[in-house]
């Protein structure tokens, strides 16, 4: 397969310079490589969970497209952007580690919903997409602001809006090879 981008590219990194043009061409190529995975097929593969997780391709555009805005909204707001209760959340008590471990707890994250389709969330990450790039290209990425209280950031740490942009592309890029993967399982294509 080739790689051809499916996000509508606003921002051309091409008129960018420096870390800017290498942050926004990075996570445009990673978006094109996780959006491979979805040429060619159906609604229902999409939905179709092919391992014991509950990952499947249209759960997981939603998922990053929904983490990339959080993201996102946090490099322009700061900490109230990503307001969590989970500091009330017991992570030590066995039922939580029990629902954690069988994806629980994050189950209507990676799985469509009512009315939600796999173009309707393909559509929602294009404009997510398009609404980062743009701010990455003009956005002061030294602002830094501190991260809201959870079990998996460090008590008084901090995301410059440079570490928020490289996170996005982490995540895109772990997705695109869980894409990857479970596209191959549908039917035997693989993108990377």
């Amino acid at each position: 397969m080739s790689v051809t981008p499916e996000v509508p590219v606003s921002t051309d990194p091409s008129t960018l310079t420096g870390e800017r043009r290498d942050l926004v061409e990075t996570l445009q190529m990673h978006r094109a490589l996780f959006l491979q995975t979805l040429q060619g097929i159906t609604e229902e593969q999409a939905r179709t969970r092919t391992t014991f997780s509950v990952l499947n391709l249209a759960g997981l555009v939603k998922h990053v497209a929904r983490t990339e805005a959080g993201w996102l909204a946090f490099a322009k707001e700061g900490p109230a952007a990503m307001a969590m209760e989970w500091p009330e959340v017991d992570w030590d008590d066995p039922v939580i580690q029990a629902r954690l471990a069988e994806g629980d707890l994050r189950h209507d994250e990676f799985n469509l919903l009512g009315d939600e389709t796999l173009e309707s969330m393909r559509a929602y990450y294009a404009k997510v997409a398009d609404e980062t790039d743009a701010y990455i290209a003009e956005a002061d990425l030294d602002v830094s602001w501190p991260l809201p209280e959870a079990p998996w950031f460090a008590p008084g740490a901090t995301r410059s809006v440079r570490r928020v942009a490289m996170h996005i592309v982490a995540e895109t890029a772990q997705h695109a090879g869980h894409a990857d993967f479970l596209r191959e399982a549908i039917d035997g294509v693989h993108t990377m």
